[in-house]
């Protein structure tokens, strides 16, 4: 996978470093941030939503020469972006249940929208409603689009977003406070993930290489994706910009691996990654410490006691 400096580094090395490449490059700098947190309001989750985001930027580069130049940049990056999420949620087979759940009068009273003051509630919130009322009430009442840029990002009608407006508004209003907690690890999970912090803070690779499985995957944010036998992983830990240690710990009630500054006075998580396993053995990183907004978005980050 190219990060973005190697997108760059193409770009001059093929001579294609025209305007929309240059546009495209500074607007996904100041935009990620905004893109991540959409998605990960209707992902449900901080990871899954970086994940959607990369593949949805990704996807946005590899379809630039087909851009208009004369149509603004930002918002068709939100369609894709929104697209990949909806692609997200039906292989997470949500659409199906979602469909149950609004299989009822179209016409719902409408009710005041819930103002800016309570963002971070209606975040938290509109997880539980289906996927196109979910994106209509984060776009409008999170994100402040208008109706007619939202049917556009949605593809829908102006009256179609009203409506899912209106549904959606109104379910919040009988949500409870706080979403279901995230499904816990087993204890033999949890063990395992302990023992490849411990082999992690001190340095022991071979210890780490035999909790993983011969073909578990690896990836970097906008850095590597494959093999975590092909990578240069353990490496790049060897040489450290700051001092760090792992901790094992929770993001949004996920139970994650913690990266922490080990030179403040009180505990700073700056990174997340996140550990799949299977049977007794790891199958799957996931290194987000090229996506500095993931614990920004996050509504809690709590580290395991000692």
């Amino acid at each position: 996978m190219e990060s973005q400096t190697e997108l760059q580094t193409d770009l001059d090395a093929t001579g294609l470093f025209e305007a929309r490449y240059v546009a495209f490059l500074e607007t996904i700098t100041h935009l990620r941030p905004r893109l991540h947190r959409y998605c990960s309001r209707m992902t449900g989750s901080v990871l899954d939503g970086e994940d959607v985001m990369q593949e949805a930027v990704f996807e946005a580069y590899r379809k630039l020469d087909t851009f208009d130049d004369s149509r603004a940049l930002s918002p068709w990056l939100f369609r894709i972006v929104h697209n990949r999420c909806i692609d997200f949620l039906r292989r997470r087979q949500v659409r199906q249940e979602a469909e149950a759940a609004v299989a009822g009068p179209e016409l719902v009273l409408p009710i005041d929208p819930p103002g800016r003051g309570i963002d971070r509630a209606v975040e938290r919130l509109v997880v539980g409603l289906p996927p196109k009322e979910r994106a209509c009430v984060l776009l409008k009442d999170v994100f402040d689009y208008s109706l007619d840029e939202i049917a556009d990002l949605v593809d829908s009608t102006v009256g179609g977003v009203k409506a899912a407006l209106s549904r959606g508004r109104a379910k919040l209003a009988t949500l409870p406070g706080t979403p279901e907690p995230k499904l816990t690890l087993r204890t033999s999970e949890l063990e395992l993930l302990r023992l490849y912090v411990d082999r992690f803070n001190r340095r022991d690779w071979d210890g780490v290489r035999e909790l993983a499985s011969a073909d578990a995957r690896l990836r970097v944010a906008d850095c590597f994706a494959g093999r975590l036998a092909d990578s240069p992983y353990f490496v790049e830990y060897e040489r450290p910009i700051i001092p760090w240690r792992m901790v094992l710990g929770k993001v949004d009630g996920e139970t994650v691996v913690i990266i922490l500054r080990d030179d403040t006075d009180e505990p700073t998580p700056f990174s997340v990654i996140r550990v799949d396993v299977a049977g007794d053995r790891i199958v799957r990183i996931t290194d987000y410490i090229k996506s500095p907004w993931i614990l920004q978005a996050a509504h809690s980050v709590a580290i395991e006691p000692a």
